[in-house]
């Protein structure tokens, strides 16, 4: 391998000699790593005749800068030169000065004139007081509204938090906490679209006593196949979607509610039971080709839309903004299912519907308070608009054990689902309903 040529290095300035730049820079091999760049430029421009360019001197530092102003000072008056203060040691006489100032002004601290008067002959309050003034920041603003609050006696009174619900399902991707609140706000534009309104005046063979006959044993029916929960919400929405678009004879009512049934746990199960099994179930009261026809029929009337926000989606965040236990998530869902049998409930959007069970069940558990901040945000009612709705539900909850429908009934008075169903009433809210409805 070839040594390596060393090249001396060269000094600054105009020191080297101009035949040496000159044959060095014909060569094109100049390669000095840490030389002055200077050199080069000037030889190069004295090769080929063009003007020399100024020499760039090196930069003042910050500190040789501040010796130089300090001497121009005393030379100006004449005084001996001070000696220099580094650039970094003014800068935190500076940032001194302004903490100084800022801890200055905000040494202000309120107090009561009963704490005027303990801290007076306590030397361990002014100690006290006098490091928590160090640690506390406090404005004009603050004081003023302490002062405020002090004096109308709101001061001892504590604020209630509004939580993240969705916190602790930040890793959870199932949970999809990242867009669920627009997935909600899009379930309420959604529900005023598919509301159902009052039909009954357009059927001629069934009325509303039917109706509550049909979901009774649609829930039955549900329970026996052991179904999942939003598999009965969209049956019953079907029926109700379906009835609203045509008269339906009361042969055919429950073939009807049958095949709602069906669809729907095509719909939401993961193993729907088969057509033989809601011919055997009905006693085979109807035959395969009849609940197909129906099942046409119905998604024809129904345009094949079966993506609904029901009463089961509200009812799933709204236990979630309530931080609900066992036994106030079975009463809730006693409550909404009571509603499903129920055909006045019909004239209550899902949300609604949901939100009443949910304040419901908290004024039969006698949770306090009934409604909170964070259900108020989550389900954007206040608690005056659901007494009306949910004095319903508890009233159907006062006379279930007399009804002759009694499915729900005997459904949440199993030891399964905590016997919600034998829970005393909140007659509280049937009262206050009562009396604001003799007040109006």
């Amino acid at each position: 391998m070839a040594p390596k040529v060393m090249v001396p290095q060269q000094p600054r300035g105009n020191a080297v000699a101009a035949g040496k730049q000159k044959a060095a820079i014909a060569d094109g091999k100049n390669r000095r790593a840490l030389g002055d760049i200077g050199n080069v430029v000037d030889a190069r421009c004295a090769a080929e005749g063009k003007p020399q360019l100024p020499q760039v001197s090196r930069p003042i530092t910050r500190s040789f800068g501040a010796q130089l102003l300090a001497k121009a000072q005393a030379a100006a008056a004449n005084k001996k030169p001070l000696p220099a203060v580094p650039p970094v040691a003014q800068e935190g006489k500076a940032v001194r000065k302004k903490v100084t100032a800022k801890v200055k002004v905000e040494e202000v601290i309120e107090k009561s004139p009963r704490a005027k008067k303990e801290s007076k002959g306590n030397p361990e309050t002014k100690n006290s007081s006098r490091e928590a003034s160090s640690k506390k920041k406090v404005t004009l603003t603050s004081v003023l509204t302490s002062r405020s609050k002090y004096a109308c006696g709101l001061s001892g009174k504590p604020k209630e938090s509004d939580h993240d619900i969705d916190s602790a399902d930040a890793e959870d991707q199932l949970a999809v906490a990242e867009y669920v609140e627009d997935i909600y706000k899009f379930y309420k534009l959604a529900e005023v679209s598919i509301q159902i309104h009052d039909y009954m005046d357009s059927q001629y063979e069934i009325n509303s006593k039917m109706r509550a006959i049909l979901v009774d044993w649609l829930i039955e029916v549900h329970s026996r196949f052991e179904l999942m929960p939003e598999t009965l919400y969209l049956a019953v929405h079907i029926v109700d979607r379906y009835l609203s678009t045509r008269s339906c004879c009361r042969r055919d009512l429950q073939l009807a509610g049958m095949t709602a049934m069906l669809i729907a746990c095509k719909y939401e199960e993961i193993w729907a039971p088969e057509v033989n099994d809601f011919v055997c179930i009905s006693d085979r009261a109807y035959n395969r080709e009849q609940i197909l026809v129906m099942e046409k029929s119905i998604l024809n009337h129904l345009e094949w839309s079966l993506t609904v926000p029901t009463a089961y989606v509200f009812l799933l965040r709204f236990l979630k903004a309530a931080a609900s236990d066992k036994e106030m998530e079975n009463l809730v869902f006693f409550f909404a299912e009571m509603s499903l049998v129920e055909y006045c409930m019909i004239a209550y959007c899902p949300s609604i519907l949901a939100a009443s069970a949910v304040y419901a069940a908290r004024c039969t558990l006698h949770r306090t308070p009934l409604w909170t901040e964070t259900l108020k945000r989550h389900t954007s009612y206040p608690e005056q608009q659901l007494r009306e709705c949910a004095s319903r539900m508890v009233h159907f909850h006062a006379t279930a054990a007399d009804s002759k429908l009694k499915v729900v009934f005997s459904k949440y008075s199993s030891p399964q689902l905590g016997s919600v169903a034998l829970l005393p009433p909140a007659t509280n809210l049937l009262l206050s309903d009562s009396r604001r409805d003799t007040a109006s």
